[in-house]
C-alpha cells in the first residue's frame, strides 16, 4: 500500500467503526471494545474486499470507482457475513447499514473532491 493511502484506509476503518459504535449506542448495546469489535468485523472485512478488488491504493480518495466499490463491498460483504454466522440482516437493517456506510465511506471522499476542485471548473 502506497504511503499516501494509508490516511484514506484509516478513514474507511474509522467510518466503520464509527457506524458500529452509534448502531450499538442508539440500541443501548454497551461500547466495549469487544462488543464493538463483535459488530464491526464483517463490515470491516467487506471494506478490505472492496480495497482489493478497486486496488484502492491506486486512487484511494476517489468517489467512483474507489469509494463507491468500497462501500457496496462493506454492505454486500458485511451482510452476507453476518448472516452466516446467524446475526440480524433485516431489511430495514439493510437499509439504514446502507444508508449510513455511504455517509461514512463515500462523504469524506466527496468533500476531498469538492475541496480539490479549483475555482471555475465543472
Amino acid at each position: 500500500m502506497r504511503r499516501s493511502s494509508a490516511p484514506a484506509a484509516l478513514a474507511d476503518i474509522v467510518g466503520v467503526l464509527l457506524f458500529c459504535i452509534i448502531g450499538r449506542r442508539s440500541h443501548a448495546e454497551g461500547l466495549t471494545a469487544a462488543g464493538v469489535a463483535d459488530t464491526a468485523w464483517p463490515f470491516l472485512v467487506g471494506a478490505a474486499a472492496g480495497w482489493l478488488l478497486s486496488r484502492a491504493w491506486r486512487h484511494p480518495t476517489a468517489v467512483v470507482p474507489t469509494g463507491v466499490v468500497v462501500w457496496a463491498c462493506t454492505v454486500a460483504v458485511g451482510m452476507l457475513l453476518r448472516k452466516a454466522t446467524s446475526e440480524g440482516v433485516a431489511f430495514s437493517f439493510v437499509v439504514v447499514a446502507s444508508a449510513a456506510t455511504a455517509v461514512m465511506l463515500l462523504g469524506w471522499r466527496v468533500a476531498i473532491a469538492a475541496l480539490q476542485r479549483r475555482p471555475g471548473q465543472t
